[in-house]
């Protein structure tokens, strides 16, 4: 993949990561974005990758408009053979008691930030007829999520689109994907506030794991993927519950103070 570019958001840590990680090896220049500088410490690890080509990093806030139009700037206009859309933000704790500025901060980064950066770089994809789109969405997608009602929303939202837009440019040579992991080990739960909950406290997925099951399954131009059986099982079920009951299941996940003790 020598000379061909990659963008990949939320690469600073976790599944962006490892994510970014993958494409280093296999020799993708890369371009990758975080709300945190930390990017710039991600970005010299992915260097030191044996086949790694050029990498830059910008630590730009992406659920902005401005902050997507100066990540799309800075490809100077080099096609982009593989966007990653993973950059994305969780909140816990009831809907009526999180301050407002933090809500919308998950929806414009999740939802906002996310369809505009696709919308810019799918329309060049659609141009030049080739291309890769991968969006991390979740298997929270599936479940009204008490507790994190507003990061399951966009996960649903993002879950959709992806289906859409694939079935969109069906006749052209852009896939799009849908990453589908469930709980993570990343810094989703500190950064969402969540670590008291049974879902924080618990054993989670390996996001190198995650970030590998979905790598593969854009490069096989597959619609979707739920990485690992367990969450396999649990969207499957998901599907066929009646909404109410996976809310009150939801709530045993995400309540504060049901951690493991």
């Amino acid at each position: 993949m020598a000379g061909q570019l990659a963008i990949v958001t939320g690469a600073s840590t976790g599944i962006g990561f490892e994510l970014a990680r993958l494409c280093a090896r296999e020799g993708y220049d890369l371009l990758i974005a975080a709300d945190e500088p930390e990017i710039h410490d991600a970005a010299q690890k992915l260097r030191n990758e044996k086949d790694a080509g050029a990498i830059e990093a910008l630590h730009v806030d992406l659920a902005t408009t401005e902050g997507v139009d100066q990540l799309y700037a800075a490809a100077k206009g080099r096609p982009v053979n593989v966007l990653m859309a993973n950059a994305g933000r969780g909140l816990g704790h009831a809907f009526l008691d999180q301050e407002w500025p933090r809500a919308r901060e998950v929806i414009d980064t999740n939802v906002t930030g996310t369809t505009y950066l696709i919308h810019k770089v799918g329309r060049d994809m659609r141009q030049a007829n080739q291309g890769r789109i991968l969006i991390t969405g979740s298997i929270a997608g599936f479940t009204p999520g008490s507790f994190q009602a507003v990061y399951n929303a966009t996960k649903s939202y993002l879950n959709s689109f992806s289906f859409a837009l694939r079935e969109e440019l069906r006749d052209t040579k852009v896939s799009v994907t849908c990453l589908m992991p469930g709980a993570t080990e990343t810094e989703f739960f500190a950064r969402a506030d969540m670590l008291d909950t049974k879902v924080g406290s618990e054993a989670k997925d390996d996001a190198a794991m995650v970030a590998k099951t979905g790598f593969d399954a854009m490069m096989k131009g597959e619609g979707d993927v739920v990485s690992g059986l367990k969450n396999k099982i649990q969207s499957a079920v998901a599907n066929v519950t009646p909404a109410e009951r996976l809310a009150k299941q939801h709530r045993q996940m995400a309540e504060p103070g049901t951690a493991k003790s």
